[in-house]
């Protein structure tokens, strides 16, 4: 999906860059205002500014840009141009670009519920459109809590700043949490889409911003070896793992009253398991891969009240050592009840009802204050029939297991048996594997680059669509019901610095397998 094929098929922009640090050949986006709403925020400190930046080294950013943020802090134009970037580089190599990045940022003053905020940013609009020839084209980003998300698109809709006309657009995109279940997100959709079209609308999940995962359809779809192989018929099972090692840092009172599971499944999971899954696209446009993977996500066979019981681990963490330092339970982190019966840790079972999928359980766990910080994605093979090595020593150890590990390291690998050298038969289990940076030699970015272009440039094909929030929802939705209904027995129950709770392991083993052991 981020190569370049999808690329070729993206919107025609104006600014031509044949090379550039990114590492791949692109043309600059169009001319648009980038209006920030949130701008005071840890994420736009952190995360879209210097996503922004690098977009502006790399030449892909328009000449006529311009960033305006919104928050209700009281901040000076140089308060804010110093408080966003204060991560960015400060060397000489990036000296040109920081004065001309800084030269594109701007400030409004504003409370989010006050239609005058809006009155303003309108205004300013017009006259950045005059002194930056912005061409009156929108892009509104939310990096809010999210009840302020309907609230500021209607906003913008009373504003006339959502309307399209003339060849201008506006678009919005929309982080995450959407919904905190399947009818508060059903009702989000409803209340944005009033306001806005489905191609006006961008639900962003920075997981989708990373090479690897981007890499999952090509490496699918155009390597013959293992698109023929991608089925029932020789895979055994799939697991997706993502491990943490933070707590919950600064977000515990939001996070105490959404837990691991609304936080990372319905969005995170479902998408990793949805590229994994799907059937190849007519294309690469944006709705023909989303209608493969809104496919997959409504294949997922519901969990019935009983099905919870024995499908879905949750935990909690207690107290424990990461490394040689101690770290405290997740009762005792700021904004967090000291009886808190929030998960932060999930594991589950599902089922894909499709052809293609019969029989193969989909496993995935993730939580915080794991022994690592890895996110991956497993795909065990089945064995052979007639194990014609099956008296050699050691080869009862080996299995074929196709690797798409995501964070910290981005890379695949692939392992095989051979036979160890010497004058006995042994069989042992070895990786063919590459790293991204090791081959390509990219650097390391923030993951929102390649989403911040793609929705300057109008590619929505790495965000989720309303269906496919709806979908996520629906999976989740009755393991909500049961846990609400039955609380936890024991929290915490796994030590900070484990790989959570046993009953994690117990989830695999009731079928004969286990969790692949991820090394450091």
């Amino acid at each position: 999906m981020g190569d370049q094929t999808r690329r070729d098929m993206a919107p025609t922009t104006t600014e031509t860059n044949p090379e550039n640090d990114l590492g791949f050949a692109e043309k600059a986006a169009g001319a648009c205002a980038f209006v920030l709403f949130g701008a005071s925020g840890d994420l736009t400190k952190r995360k879209l500014v210097p996503a922004l930046f690098n977009l502006g080294k790399a030449k892909l950013l328009p000449e006529n840009f311009a960033l305006i943020g919104v928050s209700v802090d009281d901040l000076s134009l140089e308060d804010f141009r110093t408080q966003v970037t204060s991560f960015l580089p400060s060397g000489a190599e990036s000296a040109e670009a920081l004065q001309w990045f800084r030269k594109r940022l701007f400030y409004e003053r504003g409370d989010f519920a006050d239609p005058l905020t809006f009155v303003r940013l309108r205004e300013r609009l017009a006259a950045l459109d005059a002194e930056q020839n912005t061409g009156g084209n929108y892009l509104f980003y939310l990096a809010t809590a999210p009840k302020f998300f309907s609230q500021i698109v209607q906003q913008l809709g009373a504003a006339t700043l959502s309307r399209q006309q003339n060849g201008q657009w506006r678009r919005v995109v929309i982080e995450k949490p959407f919904g905190h279940d399947l009818e508060s997100a059903q009702a989000l959709n409803r209340e944005i889409k009033s306001v806005l079209q489905e191609n006006q609308i961008y639900r962003i999940d920075h997981y989708l911003g990373k090479e690897t995962v981007q890499n999952i359809m090509v490496f699918r779809f155009d390597n013959a070896i293992f698109e023929p192989i991608w089925n029932r018929r020789y895979i055994d099972h799939v697991q997706i793992t993502n491990a943490e090692t933070v707590g919950v840092e600064r977000r515990g009172g939001y996070f105490d009253t959404a837990g691991t599971l609304r936080d990372m499944v319905p969005n995170h999971v479902m998408q990793l398991l949805s590229l994994t899954a799907m059937e190849s696209p007519v294309s690469f446009q944006a709705d023909a891969v989303r209608n493969e993977q809104a496919k997959v996500l409504h294949s997922i066979l519901p969990l019935g009240p009983d099905e919870v019981l024995q499908r879905s681990v949750r935990g909690q963490y207690g107290p424990g050592l990461l490394g040689e330092e101690k770290v405290s339970a997740y009762r005792a982190e700021p904004g967090v009840s000291q009886e808190s019966r929030t998960e932060t840790f999930v594991a589950l079972k599902i089922n894909i009802d499709n052809w293609r999928w019969a029989g193969v359980p989909f496993y995935f766990r993730t939580g915080k204050r794991l022994a690592q910080r890895h996110t991956e994605i497993a795909i065990q093979f089945k064995r052979t029939p007639f194990e014609l090595f099956r008296k050699a020593p050691f080869h009862k150890l080996h299995t074929n297991t196709l690797v798409i590990q995501i964070q910290p390291v981005e890379g695949i690998s692939l392992s095989f048996g051979a036979k160890i050298p010497g004058p006995l038969l042994r069989v042992g289990s070895v990786d063919m594997s590459f790293e991204y940076s090791k081959y390509f030699g990219a650097d390391a970015y923030t993951g929102y680059e390649v989403l911040l272009y793609d929705c300057m440039i109008g590619d929505a094909t790495l965000f989720q669509r309303a269906d496919m929030v709806e979908a996520g929802w629906k999976v989740v939705d009755p393991v909500l019901d049961v846990w609400r209904a039955l609380p936890p027995r024991k929290f915490p129950n796994y030590t900070s610095g484990s790989w959570g709770p046993a009953e994690a392991n117990q989830l695999l083993e009731l079928d004969g397998r286990q969790w692949r052991r991820i090394e450091p």
